[in-house]
């Protein structure tokens, strides 16, 4: 499959031109140069930056979905909650980390979905088959994964817009009282480079920032007043948002280590992404679905919050009607 783009106006970098035309982001863009499948006037381009003129004509190959090492054996309790030719939707489980890195020596979702033998699309590059967005390693419920390079595409571009977009749900030590929305720039913690962190109270400027948006809703406490249930919905989409959002305001999330919570009750971080809203890239279709919170999390829930309320707190159209827009 083949692209062609004749300019009829100068574009500054040729990355920022395509990331807007395909809808894919400049990293996409970048693993389509290395490939060598972006031409430019019929030469091989070698350069994202590379300035566009009047005239220039760009070619665009779509890269080959080639066979992929599969390991020998990986099993993981990922849960199918919809398939079609173009999409998968899954239930990641805890502690499963979703692509490789070069600091990740276990063994990932992209394994287990190799091992599977699915389809999926490979825009992102090798380590990242079919990943659209991620969760954190630690965080379980519902992940999105593209199977080929058309809907691969189109959901980078929503993603991107904010036509998909989940809704969590966390328990917190403590409580927040009412509505709150935070907004705020983040980046790498220059004081602990395994987190990341609000930036606007730190004295000296980090470039490496960006802006970052959410908003939380308090839904039920706990029997005991000890912990509390939250919904949480992400304007932007950056690495360890929710956790960082609350640390800002001196809450954590039950279980989460990293983020300072200290408690002895030896479970994984309370954080699932329970609603999930998108267009189905083919069809244009809108889509929402409920991804089932785990046995371990719903254990806590059920052992910690009245039934009668929770049943009432964790219902989608509550929580979709707390927000101020779906």
């Amino acid at each position: 499959m083949k692209k062609v783009f004749r300019l009829e106006e100068s574009y500054k970098r040729l990355d920022t031109f395509l990331s807007q035309e395909l809808g894919i982001s400049k990293n996409q863009v970048v693993h389509l140069i290395k490939n060598s499948l972006i031409f430019l006037n019929e030469s091989v381009c070698k350069k994202g930056g590379q300035r566009l003129k009047i005239g220039d004509k760009l070619s665009v190959l779509e890269p080959d979905i080639a066979p992929y090492e599969t390991p020998l054996e990986v099993e993981m309790d990922v849960r199918l909650i919809y398939e079609d030719e173009d999409i998968l939707l899954l239930n990641k489980p805890p502690r499963i980390v979703v692509h490789s890195a070069p600091s990740v020596k276990e063994l990932t979702l992209v394994d287990w979905l190799k091992y599977k033998g699915f389809s999926l699309s490979n825009l992102s590059g090798q380590e990242r088959y079919g990943i659209i967005h991620r969760l954190d390693k630690e965080t379980s419920g519902a992940i999105l994964v593209a199977k080929n390079n058309f809907a691969h595409a189109k959901l980078s571009a929503q993603l991107k817009n904010r036509e998909m977009g989940r809704y969590y749900l966390a328990v917190l030590q403590g409580e927040i009282s009412k509505q709150i929305t935070i907004e705020c720039q983040m980046g790498r913690n220059p004081k602990n480079r395994l987190k990341m962190a609000n930036l606007d109270g730190f004295r000296q400027k980090i470039s490496a920032s960006r802006y970052s948006k959410s908003q939380f809703i308090p839904l039920l406490k706990s029997k005991d007043g000890k912990f509390s249930l939250i919904a949480a919905k992400l304007y932007t989409g950056r690495t360890h948002q929710i956790r960082v959002h609350l640390e800002s305001i001196s809450r954590h999330i039950v279980g989460d280590k990293l983020y300072g919570c200290k408690d002895n009750l030896n479970v994984r971080m309370m954080l699932h992404a329970y609603l999930i809203y998108f267009l189905h890239p083919r069809t244009e279709q809108k889509m929402f679905f409920k991804v089932p919170v785990f046995d371990d999390m719903l254990e806590f829930l059920h052992k910690n919050f009245d039934e009668a309320g929770l049943n009432e707190a964790t219902h989608e159209d509550h929580i979709l009607s707390c927000f101020d827009a779906f």
